[in-house]
Order: structure tokens, then sequence, then C-alpha cells
């Protein structure tokens, strides 16, 4: 007997992106930056990320095939600088999110050192549509 996945169910039809979306999802789970993940009911959620030293200019956020891509790169700092102990991260880091369908980003602000992305689920309007039968 073969395994039949979740995708591949003959009740799902059109489903069969699944295992692909969740495969993208768990791709580049990396730890940095630390993020966190808030519902503020009924419909709306945010994502923070820890970005300490990272100003707006450093930052990008795209909405890219229903992923959400942040993407931070410093500029290389100007100068001679002699550090004794550099514990601070500023690498370069990106970091996605898929997006459900009808999840919007509704903005995004900088502060204290964290990257509020705010996002709003709209409801979709529920359609019924007869589908006429044809005779031959």
């Amino acid at each position: 007997m073969s395994k039949m996945s979740l995708g591949t169910h003959p009740f799902l039809l059109g489903f069969d992106q699944i295992e692909r979306l969740a495969e993208r999802a768990a791709k580049g789970a990396e730890g940095y930056p630390p993020y966190n993940i808030e519902h503020m009911p009924p419909d709306t959620f945010r994502i923070t990320l820890a970005v300490a030293g990272f100003s707006d200019e450093d930052l990008a956020i795209t909405t890219e095939d229903r992923q959400l891509v942040i993407r931070g790169r410093q500029a290389e700092p100007s100068g001679e600088r002699v550090f004794l102990h550099r514990g601070i991260a500023a690498r370069a880091f990106q970091r996605s999110f898929v997006l459900a369908d009808g999840v919007d980003v509704t903005g995004a602000h900088l502060e204290n050192g964290l990257l509020n992305i705010d996002l709003k689920r709209v409801q979709p309007q529920q359609v019924v549509q007869t589908i006429p039968i044809s005779r031959k």
C-alpha cells in the first residue's frame, strides 16, 4: 500500500501545493534575529523582530508570492575600529514568513530596536455560485 500525502488526497482538489508551502515555511528557520508573533483578536497579528543596531534604511520588507520577507544589511562602519569584544551581532539577515490567503501587511514601524510588522486577516466574501447543467 502506498502512502498518500495530504496534497494528493482525492477529496482535496487543488491543494497539492500544501506540502511545498510547508517546506518553504520550514526552510531558513535559523534563530537570527529573534522574533515574536502576537495575535490580537479578532483578526490582527503582529510580528516583532529584535533588530538592535539596524536603522530603517538598513531594513527592507517585501511580500513575494504570499511570503513576507524581511531583510537587514548594515553598511560597513567607516573608519578603523578596534573591538576588544564584539558580542553585538551586526550580520545581514533574511527572515521569511508564509502568509495565508487573505492576510495582508498593514504597516511596519521601528522603535527602540524592535521592528513591528502589523498584519490583518480580511474576511473573504462568501459567494454562492450555481453551475448550470447543459444537455447534449
